[in-house]
């Protein structure tokens, strides 16, 4: 029988270290339109090739390989064109093999989770650290057959990633197999073949510092003008010397609108990107660049005021402040939020809550303490069988979005992010922490219960309050019975201090011949009494 996992240290989360802006392309001419469609799908055809050429080559490329690539590309468009393409193509092989690992270990998983099912007997209950035997002989012979189709899979995927070969689509493979569902997907083929286009175009340039504005390719001025370098075939399309096209719209960064007029002024690289939303009809430019580090505050410091413990559910974030002795203070709050509709409300949602949350830590001049979630190898079937709706929940949850975000958004606020080990919160908590906390007033719910875990892991506290009594000689070799007083701290031998109110039924609080002296809680050589005691003689006659 396998023992505990260890317990992952509480570590400060680090920030962001990049920043994306976007802003609207308006008032663009036909004119403007269909230059950028130009461009785009011809860039995007090299890009294509180039990324048939990477693929092609595997684990056997080199540099003289990607040296060669980007001659080819330089030929047909410029040199920081073909940069930008060879960039970009090998940012997606890679993320092509990151993503082909992360499915072998999933079909790994899937794979010694059937074959202990199937070794257990038809019927038998499992624990909660491994499931039990399927329910019936039908079910048994079906997973049967699932699990010689795994295999095939696993190893065709293993096969891949030996020798190199990655399977991937520009444009996206979900929207590929769109068109042969064009029905249900309630798109005209006109529509999809819009949206593949659009998909398909490549028009990103990487900045370049020490050049003007900090970008030659796709260069945006303090004013707002927009303007990009034609490639070479498409040199005569150009409203302006030295083969560029400037656009009739102007943008204004709303939002870090003043560090990106720092960063072009100083001739910092900046990258930019262009887009089309085919569905509203309308053109974006997104603005990015990298930023230093952000330094963390230590964790001992962060500490130092308590924290706010906070819980991730599937509809909404319970957090709950501690002092630094790990006790709650004042009243749980939430932050809620739907995730159901759009991607986009979905994502609104999620900084609306992460917003309000940091808020009002920051009133509070307080760190907040969160779990380090990964529901990967939570959603399979195989792990969870026909409990599909709690399947559906932990799907649900946007565990990767969130933290990402709340770490991006807490660097801009200054709030320090520590994250926790997520084990056990939600059931020690509301062990230890549900029902004391619970009163007339006040109903302490399950996830409550959790932010105070999480918040007390954070701080260095074990999650429940009182530890039990030693078995022997009370505090002189097991220590003091309560986890609250560290072994250092002055008076955590002496008197309790008094508290109005009943402490037992038979004596009252403050009470008592050992109310105030604490020489009955000494054994050794301590009297027990505060007067002398002898035994009387017995009587002569018994």
């Amino acid at each position: 029988m396998g023992g505990l996992r260890e317990m992952a240290a509480p570590f400060v989360a680090l920030g962001p270290c990049g920043v994306a802006v976007r802003d609207r392309l308006k008032h663009l001419t036909a004119q403007d339109q269909n230059v950028l469609r130009l461009v785009g799908d011809h860039l995007g055809l090299l890009a294509s090739r180039d990324l048939k050429a990477r693929c092609a080559a595997g684990l056997d490329h080199d540099t003289g390989q990607w040296a060669a690539r980007k001659r080819a590309l330089t030929q047909a468009s410029s040199s920081r064109w073909a940069g930008s393409i060879t960039k970009a193509t090998h940012d997606q092989w890679a993320l092509a093999r990151r993503g082909q690992l992360a499915h072998i270990k999933s079909l790994q998983a899937g794979v010694r989770t059937i074959a202990h099912r199937l070794s257990l007997p038809v019927g038998e209950k499992g624990s909660k650290r491994a499931p039990g035997g399927y329910h019936s002989r039908q079910e048994w012979h079906a997973k049967t057959r699932r699990l010689h189709v795994l295999e095939d899979r696993l190893q065709a995927a293993r096969t891949d990633w030996e020798a190199g070969r990655v399977h991937v689509v520009r444009g996206g493979k979900r929207l590929l197999n769109t068109r042969h569902h064009l029905e249900q997907a309630q798109l005209t083929e006109e529509q999809w073949r819009t949206r593949w286009q659009a998909g398909r175009r490549f028009l990103e340039a990487d900045g370049e510092s020490g050049k003007r504005f900090g970008n030659e390719t796709i260069r945006v001025t303090c004013d707002g003008e927009v303007s990009l370098r034609l490639p070479a075939p498409l040199v005569h399309l150009a409203n302006v010397p030295h083969g560029r096209y400037v656009l009739a719209s102007k943008v204004a960064f709303a939002h870090r609108g003043e560090q990106w007029a720092d960063r072009i002024q100083a001739n910092r690289a900046v990258a930019y990107r262009i887009l089309e939303d085919t569905v509203r009809g309308r053109w974006y430019l997104t603005a990015s660049w990298t930023i230093p580090p952000v330094k963390t505050v230590p964790l001992a410091a962060a500490r130092k005021g308590g924290l706010v413990g906070v819980d991730t559910n599937a509809d909404h974030l319970a957090a709950w402040r501690l002092d630094a002795h790990g006790n709650p203070v004042g009243e749980p709050v939430r932050f809620g939020y739907d995730l159901s509709g759009t991607a986009g409300h979905r994502d609104a949602q999620v900084r609306h809550a992460l917003i309000r949350l940091l808020h009002w830590a920051e009133r509070h001049h307080l760190a907040i303490a969160i779990e380090d979630l990964d529901f990967q190898a939570d959603r399979t079937r195989e792990k969870h069988g026909r409990r599909k709706p709690f399947r559906n929940l932990i799907s649900s949850m946007p565990v990767a979005r969130l933290r990402a975000r709340l770490v991006s958004m807490a660097a801009e606020l200054g709030i320090t992010i520590i994250a926790v080990d997520p084990a056990c919160t939600s059931r020690w908590g509301a062990q230890h922490w549900q029902k004391p906390l619970t009163t007339n007033t006040r109903t302490t719910t399950r996830h409550d219960a959790a932010a105070v875990a999480i918040g007390r892991r954070a701080l260095g506290h074990p999650i429940r309050r009182r530890t039990a009594p030693p078995p022997a000689h009370r505090s002189d070799e097991q220590g003091h019975r309560t986890v609250q007083a560290a072994p250092g701290a002055q008076g955590r031998e002496g008197p309790r201090p008094r508290i109005p109110g009943p402490r037992t039924r038979s004596v009252r609080a403050g009470c008592g011949a050992n109310a105030g002296d604490q020489d009955t809680q000494h054994r050794s050589g301590r009297p027990a009494e505060h007067e002398p005691w002898q035994q009387d003689s017995l009587p002569l006659s018994l």
